[in-house]
């Protein structure tokens, strides 16, 4: 998807009146490395939280 800068221009004034967070400046690479790591042992909990039964079958088939 191509967008020119116009339209670069109206997302971007568009974002605060979405609710849309904007950064001010950016968070150090370490900060956003730490956070990553944070949300995804949130989701590893969440899933090891989850009970599914044995008769459900996956969404997915494997062929050869």
């Amino acid at each position: 998807m191509k967008l020119t800068r116009r339209q670069w221009a109206a997302l971007a004034a568009a974002a605060p009146a979405a609710g849309l967070p904007v950064r001010a400046e950016p968070q150090a690479a370490d900060e956003e490395l730490e956070a990553a790591r944070r949300r995804l042992q949130a989701n590893a909990e969440a899933l090891r939280a989850a009970s599914v039964p044995m008769a459900v079958e996956p969404a997915f088939q494997f062929k050869a």
